[in-house]
């Protein structure tokens, strides 16, 4: 049996609790409490404020995905999300991190065509992108069951085409390690993700330091160089969109609006399309 209006009552109260800076939102203008705003935490769960504000009054029932949205976004203990899950009526999602596409993210990486995408699932690890992300990372991800993994590649440190600043760095590095906290908490019984953290812990001190601290996560977005050998060293900023169907993160490469590494990118990108499509008319015959 579900108590959708005590859910509504926790998730407010919960919400009202949580500063901004907990979860990587920058305030803005002045605030009456100290807690999220309803339309700052619809953003990070990837739902509407109207939805949201529903389900606080008691009035719209939250489908499994969106309440694992909603205690990602808070980030709630495996003790709060299960009383969650308690209260709408739901067992609490234990099994394996979901590692395919759903379809709203495959249909943003088929459709986005420009501009370089690709999609994680809960450990950070790469499990879709479209042509554009293809071109800019040199290939896909290889057949080494780590080579796909953010976290891996970044603390264990295989991949010198991608610097950032010290404190870009610094700040990404303990996202990425609380967002690995999270996943595990959600999934608590996924044997690869279990595996993943353990042996980051024994290959990167920087990790397993971190990893003990519990540290808070900051924004969701990044900067950095990245070094191609068909393009000069350009700037990107990277931003991460959550979709809650899955339990996946797209993230967005994009360089600052008119700038030169706008041109470059867009330049390589539109080359190397046009090259593509050049063997596959040649296949073709």
């Amino acid at each position: 049996m579900s108590d959708v209006r005590m859910l509504g009552t926790v998730l407010r109260e919960r919400r009202e609790r949580t500063r901004p800076e907990q979860v990587g939102v920058v305030g803005h203008g002045r605030r009456r409490t100290g807690g999220l705003r309803p339309e700052e935490l619809a953003e990070l769960a990837g739902v509407s404020a109207d939805h949201l504000k529903r389900m606080e009054q008691g009035r719209r029932h939250p489908s499994p995905a969106v309440l694992n949205a909603l205690a990602r976004a808070l980030r709630m203990s495996r003790a709060e999300y299960e009383h969650l899950c308690a209260l709408a009526g739901y067992a609490p999602a234990q099994g394996r991190v979901p590692r395919q596409l759903s379809d709203g993210a495959r249909r943003l990486v088929d459709r986005i065509e420009s501009t370089p995408v690709c999609v994680l699932d809960a450990t950070w690890t790469v499990v879709g992108w479209n042509r554009a992300w293809e071109t800019l990372a040199c290939g896909v991800p290889s057949l080494h069951p780590r080579e796909g993994n953010i976290p891996w590649r970044v603390f264990v440190g295989q991949d010198h085409r991608v610097t950032r600043s010290p404190e870009d760095a610094a700040r990404f590095q303990r996202l990425l390690v609380a967002e690995l906290q999270a996943a595990s908490t959600r999934y608590p019984a996924d044997e690869d993700l279990a595996s993943l953290t353990a042996d980051l812990q024994r290959a990167s001190p920087a990790f397993a330091e971190l990893w003990a601290s519990t540290p808070t996560p900051g924004q969701h977005d990044s900067r950095m160089l990245v070094q191609h050998e068909d393009l000069r060293q350009i700037a990107l900023d990277c931003d991460t969109i959550h979709i809650p169907d899955g339990d996946l993160t797209a993230v967005v490469f994009t360089a600052a609006p008119g700038s030169a590494d706008a041109i470059s990118l867009t330049e390589f990108l539109l080359d190397a399309g046009s090259a593509h499509s050049g063997h596959q008319q040649l296949d073709d015959h």
